[in-house]
């Protein structure tokens, strides 16, 4: 049985806890507590260490899904969590002050993982929120010198989750592949 780690990363209440839950096949283990910084986020907990799920995939092997915590205060958290993840997941609330900017701090904090083409960029809230639009969020990663995908999602649905994983493992498959041939 192989074991694979996949990091899901944004600010605090941009989904990572949500996504997790919604396809973890064991109840996901939270690290949440009280939210001492209401004024910055309404939200009532926060992730300080991690969230993690697992998914069984079809030959047995595990995938491990870790949610990162979604202040900077805790970046440090970030460097220790993303240690041998094979791809990230960057999540955006659209609903924030500057979505872009929030997008533009993960890609760079995981720029390792990001410029491996080894993620994508799933941004919420669409619906309530469309500006920006998608477009807008590849035009910024493009200037970052990035290639990555970039879909609105609900993580609230499993099935917008499983997608965004979808694509994140062709990404990393044609990865390996330009690897192997390099």
């Amino acid at each position: 049985m192989k074991e694979y780690k996949l990091i899901f990363t944004g600010r605090m209440g941009a989904g990572k806890t949500t996504a997790i839950a919604a396809i973890s096949e064991i109840p996901p283990v939270q690290t949440d507590v009280t939210n001492n910084d209401r004024p910055a986020h309404a939200k009532a907990t926060t992730t300080v260490a991690l969230d993690y799920g697992e998914v069984t995939l079809p030959h047995g092997d595990k995938l491990r899904l870790y949610g990162t915590p979604g202040q900077s205060r805790f970046d440090f958290m970030w460097k220790i969590l993303s240690e041998g993840a094979l791809g990230v997941i960057v999540l955006i609330d659209n609903s924030a002050p500057d979505p872009l900017a929030d997008m533009r701090e993960y890609l760079d904090a995981f720029r390792d993982i990001v410029s491996s083409s080894r993620a994508i960029v799933g941004v919420g809230r669409c619906d309530t929120h469309p500006v920006p639009g998608i477009d807008s969020f590849c035009e910024a990663a493009k200037e970052m010198a990035l290639s990555v995908p970039v879909m609105s999602v609900d993580v609230r649905r499993r099935e917008d989750v499983l997608l965004m994983l979808e694509v994140l493992f062709h990404q990393i498959e044609a990865a390996e592949a330009d690897e192997a041939l390099s």
